[in-house]
């Protein structure tokens, strides 16, 4: 026991070196541990109270940040309610200003109104007045218009009397110099431009009317008027341009117009139209393709004008019948030589067109007819002819188409006035001499500058004929000129 306790206490009292390391270990581990212990507190302390800080920082900086929202959403209830209040206002203000509008326009209404009442009222009085002063005006100016009517009526009695007594006076002037320049004319052997268109006129009806139509109706005047319109026609058709042909086939013609046992008149009147038709025919189709052909057609018309009664009558006739007015020349009147009124197709008619003819196969025809004409005129004889067919016409168609603007506006004109240059135009010169010289100046001048002192008038027109022609006639004026 003793022992034990001994061992206890020695194992008590000993001091172990490795115990004291242990325990001066724990010791000091226990130490730094309350150091670390304390330290962390401190730490942790310090943490907590930074945390609390920046909870603090952080809440007054949400505590601000609310409060400028607050205070922004204040602002803008503010701003609204002062935009509500204005338009508020702005909204009371229209509805003040629309009433007023609306008290206006009542108040301009019933002024309108009235001003309208007062208007009517006066326009009234202002009718009434008017009305008045015009029944006064009217009672006056019918009084004043019946004197003047009155006057008028005496004056214009007067003024008839008097241009009925100088008419009656002009008149039996005019009369009177119509008979002495008729007289006259006959003396001399001239006709006016409508007597001759007159003439063929007349003698054309009066062939249809009187011998053709006896003949027609009669079966042997018939036989005998066609057997010799059959031996007329190929004579025509046979000339050549030698002169011995010519004088045959003339005395030929002659034979069967005239022959020892005479036609009875209505025969005899209805060869001469049928003799001229062959010619003028032969002319529309002989002399249109070669114009020298027309001189031994018309030296055999000359003959037979020469030999045959009444032909030049009835060759004029049919002349004017196939080439209208341009052998008188004149322009074809509205109305027939016994005064009947031309329709449209009987006009046209007598201005020679055939049916369904354009202008310029008509242009053509009526020259071929014309030159044949002009021939006949210019063509020597031995005998007195009708003045219709004798030199002294050639110059009376160059004076009476100079005259006529109406004429001269056609281009047929160009190519009648080219035809009758070329077949006479030197012969002319010699026989008129300076006054032949002065017409083809005029003539001239019409084709060049224009007719009548009207600048850029030419003769012949603007279509393509009339100018065709207006250079043949002016090139056939130099021509002529050229020659002397």
């Amino acid at each position: 026991m003793e022992d034990a306790v001994a061992s206890i206490r020695l194992h008590v009292n000993h001091v172990d070196p490795y115990e004291e390391w242990e325990k001066e270990t724990r010791q000091e581990a226990f130490r730094v541990a309350r150091q670390h212990h304390s330290h962390d507190r401190v730490q942790q302390r310090k943490e907590r109270t930074q945390a609390h800080i920046e909870a603090e920082q952080q809440l007054a900086a949400l505590h601000e940040q609310q409060l400028k929202e607050v205070q922004l959403q204040l602002e803008a209830m503010n701003l609204k309610k002062q935009q509500e209040e204005e338009q508020l206002r702005l909204q009371w203000k229209e509805r003040d200003r629309k009433l007023w509008e609306r008290i206006d326009s009542v108040i301009k209404v019933e002024e309108e109104k009235l001003r309208a009442k007062l208007e009517l009222e006066r326009r009234k009085r202002e009718e009434e007045e008017r009305i008045r002063r015009e029944a006064e005006d009217k009672k006056r100016q019918e009084e004043e218009r019946k004197r003047k009517e009155e006057e008028e009526k005496r004056k214009q009695q007067e003024r008839e009397a008097e241009e009925a007594r100088q008419q009656a006076e002009v008149e039996r002037k005019r009369v009177e110099q119509e008979r002495a320049e008729e007289q006259e004319r006959k003396a001399l052997g001239f006709t006016t431009a409508f007597e001759d268109w007159k003439r063929a006129r007349d003698t054309l009806k009066g062939l249809k009317s009187g011998p053709m139509k006896m003949v027609k109706s009669d079966k042997a005047l018939k036989a005998l008027w066609s057997a010799g319109r059959r031996a007329i026609t190929p004579k025509i058709g046979q000339l050549t341009n030698d002169s011995h042909a010519i004088l045959k086939i003339s005395q030929q013609i002659v034979e069967i117009i005239r022959p020892l046992q005479p036609h009875p008149p209505p025969v005899y009147a209805a060869l001469l139209s049928s003799l001229a038709k062959a010619i003028l025919l032969q002319a529309e189709t002989e002399v249109t393709a070669e114009k020298r052909s027309a001189m031994p057609l018309a030296q055999v018309t000359t003959n037979l004008l020469s030999v045959l009664d009444g032909f030049a009558d009835v060759f004029w006739a049919k002349l004017c019948q196939r080439a209208g007015g341009w052998p008188v020349p004149i322009v074809v009147p509205a109305k027939d030589a016994d005064g009947t009124p031309f329709n449209e197709e009987s006009r046209r008619k007598a201005l020679g067109y055939r049916e369904d003819e354009g202008l310029s196969d008509y242009t053509s025809r009526v020259a071929g007819i014309m030159r044949v004409y002009f021939h006949i005129l210019v063509a020597p004889v031995n005998q007195p002819l009708d003045p219709i067919v004798r030199l002294p016409r050639y110059w009376t168609f160059f004076s009476r188409m100079l005259k006529d603007p109406q004429l001269l506006d056609s281009p047929v004109a160009t190519q009648v006035l080219y035809t009758a240059l070329d077949v006479g135009g030197l012969l002319a010169r010699e026989v008129w001499g300076q006054q032949w010289v002065r017409l083809l100046a005029l003539l001239y001048e019409g084709v060049t500058t224009g007719y009548h002192g009207q600048q850029g008038r030419l003769i012949g027109g603007s279509s393509p004929e009339g100018i065709a022609a207006r250079v043949r006639v002016q090139l056939e004026v130099e021509r002529i000129m050229g020659a002397f």
